[in-house]
């Protein structure tokens, strides 16, 4: 990963490159490889994130675990104060297992905006994290496409940054107790944390019908849906299998997040394996799983659900 004062890497990593070669997209993803240019947060970009209320940002603990964790407040809790430096002005929460996350490491952060099915990506480093909030380098950033997200209007919750610190502390198991079990089926949306050796940390999201996500003892998997053919959360699990996952009921804002590894499983086109039309899906293996209640609520509207493509 490059730090402030380095050049950072331009283009598709090899793990990029080599999913992007195995799903016979590598000329469709060509075309989108200036997305990675590096990034001017001024303009329109600017202007999304300051009015968002919600964000998820993978990063690690100070054992080392990689985790992604949400983050929450007002318009205005992401504001950009320079061309590639993001200021955020709140940070995980006291029983978050990000509390206190260090600086001077990797992080990818993805604002997202249901309502409007938008979404944008910042990967760079976190260069401080004080009691006023967190200070970004970005290296990447990026819109992505609406495909699976569920459009749904969201309270702003509070920004932990500007309580106390105190609070329960965080609580690690390792396995699903039997409500979250039962939440991560019910799920229509999730958020992953994935890293690169290089290349650093980053955020995606995921989408689909209630139910696209298994449990099956202690592992999970999601049929991975036709998208940009950029790969960057594959890719990655190419290269390094470390993942997180964060889940969340926007009905009462309880959070669960998971933290262990993952691998991206192929299958023949058609089969029975192949739900999602691709020939992959993903299988997720859980290492740690902490509860949480950072996630925003519902405002009083319906969620409206986009049309399910798996052609």
């Amino acid at each position: 990963m490059s730090r402030p004062n380095e050049t950072p890497p331009v283009g598709f990593h090899p793990g990029e490159l080599a999913v992007q070669q195995r799903a016979g997209v590598r000329a469709e993803a060509t075309r989108l490889s200036g997305m990675l240019r590096p990034p001017d947060l001024h303009g329109g970009a600017a202007g999304f994130l300051a009015e968002r209320t919600l964000a998820a940002i993978t990063a690690r603990d100070d054992s080392g675990r990689l985790w992604i964790s949400p983050l929450t407040g007002p318009p205005g809790v992401l504001d950009v104060i320079a061309a590639s430096t993001l200021r955020v002005h709140t940070a995980p929460a006291a029983a978050d297992p990000l509390h206190g996350l260090p600086p001077g490491q990797p992080v990818g952060l993805l604002a997202i905006d249901f309502a409007t099915r938008r979404r944008f990506r910042v990967n760079g480093t976190l260069t401080t994290a004080d009691e006023d909030g967190l200070t970004l380098h970005v290296d990447q950033a990026y819109g992505n496409c609406p495909q699976y997200i569920q459009r749904r209007r969201l309270q702003p919750g509070p920004g932990a940054a500007t309580e106390d610190g105190d609070g329960p502390p965080v609580r690690y198991a390792t396995s699903l107790a039997s409500d979250q079990a039962r939440l991560i089926p019910a799920a229509d949306t999730f958020f992953l944390g994935t890293t690169h050796p290089e290349r650093g940390n980053d955020a995606s999201h995921r989408g689909g019908p209630p139910g696209f996500v298994r449990v099956e003892g202690d592992s999970l998997w999601w049929p991975d849906y036709p998208g940009n053919n950029m790969f960057n959360s594959l890719g990655n699990l190419a290269v390094d299998s470390a993942a997180a996952l964060l889940f969340a009921d926007f009905a009462t804002g309880h959070t669960v997040h998971l933290s262990g590894t993952a691998v991206l499983e192929w299958s023949p086109g058609g089969s029975d394996n192949d739900e999602g039309g691709t020939g992959r899906r993903v299988r997720f293996h859980i290492g740690s799983v902490v509860d949480g209640s950072g996630a925003p609520r519902h405002a009083p509207h319906p969620v409206r659900r986009p049309p399910h493509r798996k052609d």
